[in-house]
């Protein structure tokens, strides 16, 4: 009894010394991943205080004061200089304008799209998803001189329409985003409007693409955020001065003031605005609107 004894002893304290390693294991783990992830916020994080700390700060304190002191005075002339010099009015509003647009037009032709694939069967289903597939992997400058020369071509070049019209068009993420709706809907709700006399657009219309709305406020988000966000193609298809963005004019304020920190960072404040109050008011519209789609039931 004696032996058995010590043997039941000596295999519990080797099981909690294994039990203790893997605590310690999970400890040490949990701390690098952690101090990791400090490391990463404080890299995104502390630009983005001595940006607003610059943004409130006079000339002489930026010149002479520490980046990351608090500011003295709430120094707002900052902002009514930048919003001034840079034109932001106009920007702002030419930003609403294409953004507000190729969302509505690009829900309506990504919606379509997407039934017409995920729906129907014809006979260049499979090549029309190739050519979306090989849209995607294929770089943009690869196309960028034939769009260009299209654009000019047809007369849209330094106007409005010629980032819209690229920007309403459907991707790849679109059609498997809505995809994940699409097949949820019973064919018996099609069927039974067929039966009542109803069109193929008359069923899209009161059907399918009231329950796609989920799937399409999501998806109109994110196409708001990245119109609105891009300078590269508003840059490029609209000089004039009068159709600047938020984004090209912020481009041109800098390029023009690339020492005066106050303005500057106080124009970059501004730019931040429209994004930022979109995420914080609709982030869980976002992820809820992808994940949703994507639960079978």
């Amino acid at each position: 009894m004696n032996a058995v004894s010590m043997v039941e002893v000596q295999k519990h304290v080797e099981l909690s010394k294994m039990v203790k390693q893997n605590k310690a294991r999970k400890f040490a783990s949990k701390l690098v991943m952690y101090l990791l992830l400090l490391l990463i916020a404080f890299a995104v994080i502390m630009p983005l205080i001595t940006l607003v700390f610059a943004a409130f700060k006079t000339p002489l304190e930026i010149s002479q004061g520490n980046p990351l002191s608090l500011p003295k005075t709430f120094y707002l002339e900052n902002f009514y200089k930048a919003f001034k010099q840079a034109k932001m009015a106009t920007a702002f509003k030419n930003s609403m304008i294409l953004s507000l647009t190729a969302v509505v037009l690009n829900i309506i032709l990504g919606t379509m799209t997407s039934y017409v694939i995920i729906r129907h069967d014809f006979k260049a289903k499979k090549l029309i998803m190739a050519m979306f597939l090989f849209a995607m992997v294929l770089p943009f400058y690869t196309t960028e001189i034939a769009r260009f020369n299209i654009i000019k071509g047809l007369g849209l070049y330094n106007t409005l329409y010629a980032p819209l019209i690229i920007y309403i068009g459907t991707d790849m993420m679109q059609i498997y985003i809505y995809a994940q709706y699409i097949e949820k809907i019973p064919y018996s709700l099609e069927e039974a409007a067929m039966i009542e006399g109803a069109s193929f657009f008359q069923i899209f219309t009161r059907v399918v693409f009231p329950l796609l709305l989920p799937a399409s406020a999501t998806l109109g988000i994110i196409k708001f955020v990245e119109v609105i966000n891009d300078m590269y193609i508003p840059y490029l298809y609209m000089p004039s001065n009068k159709l600047k963005t938020l984004s090209t004019s912020l481009m041109m304020f800098a390029g023009q003031r690339n020492m005066d920190w106050g303005k500057l960072s106080s124009a970059i404040i501004l730019v931040m605005i429209p994004t930022l109050v979109v995420f914080i008011i609709f982030q869980k519209a976002i992820i809820n609107g992808i994940t949703q789609g994507a639960v079978k039931e």
